[in-house]
């Protein structure tokens, strides 16, 4: 199987890469039989339908690129000393997780040991930043400038991660350092503008995705949209809304368009 499926877009292209980093629910056969039947079955933690939540894009020139195995291999949000992104006390899973936002074992037995932490880094994570590194440096010989948006999604509650529920849609840019200000602006003042309750940077400010490759700088800015899992899907059936979806993806398009209006400024 391969790392990631890529989506060209079907219309003209825009400088906007959108990424679906947690969305896939597959294991290789080399280390499958190391996991949990239940997790390899339905893996936790997973951002549920991303993927088809953002298949528009396609179709407003955007590329999406969404990688099909699960974050339990590798969590390629996540950075390769496993150090951590935040310092506020909350639980925060490892670039190889062995337990779920919930406490559960991962694994079977044993952990994985160094040496295939370094295999699973060489194999299922650098790959994939390495693609999102060469479709960004040719949208901007492109365009000039590129926007990467990283696409997450989480359970209405994680007690892990804080003891009150999340609002709806949390924007991230590590505090405005990942992008330009009229593109932060842009899209935060979109999401507003819906039925949606809305945040900036709390609790969640951006993974090592949008840590990584934000470098407004250097043309290429980076967001990350949180959302909450009920607002698209059943979070107990595990089963996807198009009653629910299709207004969330009315808010993204509107937003996008939007984005898209900004970058050709």
């Amino acid at each position: 199987m391969d790392l990631f499926k890529l989506t060209r877009p079907s219309s003209k292209k825009v400088p906007i890469l959108i990424s679906a980093p947690h969305s896939g629910v597959d294991f290789p056969d080399e280390v499958k039989d190391k996991f949990q039947d239940k997790f390899t079955k339905h893996p936790e933690d997973t951002d549920w339908y991303i993927h088809q939540l953002y298949d528009f894009a396609a179709e407003l020139g955007i590329t999406l690129i969404k990688a099909n195995y699960s974050r339990y291999v590798i969590d390629l949000n996540r950075q390769v000393d496993s150090s951590s992104l935040y310092s506020d006390g909350r639980k925060e899973t490892t670039l190889l997780p062995a337990v779920t936002f919930a406490g559960e074992a991962i694994y079977k037995n044993e952990k994985p040991d160094q040496s295939e932490v370094k295999r699973r880094l060489e194999k299922y994570y650098h790959p994939y930043y390495q693609k999102i590194e060469t479709e960004l440096a040719s949208l901007v010989d492109e365009f000039g400038s590129a926007l990467f948006f990283d696409a997450h999604s989480i359970k209405r509650m994680v007690k892990s991660i804080q003891d009150k529920p999340f609002p709806d849609l949390i924007l991230g840019n590590l505090d405005g350092v990942t992008a330009n200000p009229n593109l932060i602006s842009t899209a935060l003042e979109a999401l507003k503008n819906s039925e949606y309750e809305v945040s900036h940077n709390h609790p969640f400010k951006g993974g090592m995705l949008t840590r990584y490759f934000g470098n407004p700088q250097n043309g290429v800015h980076a967001l990350q949209l949180e959302m909450v899992q009920e607002i698209y899907m059943d979070e107990d059936s595990c089963e996807y809304s198009l009653e629910k979806a299709s207004c969330v993806r009315k808010t993204l398009r509107a937003m996008f368009k939007k984005l898209i209006l900004e970058l050709e400024k």
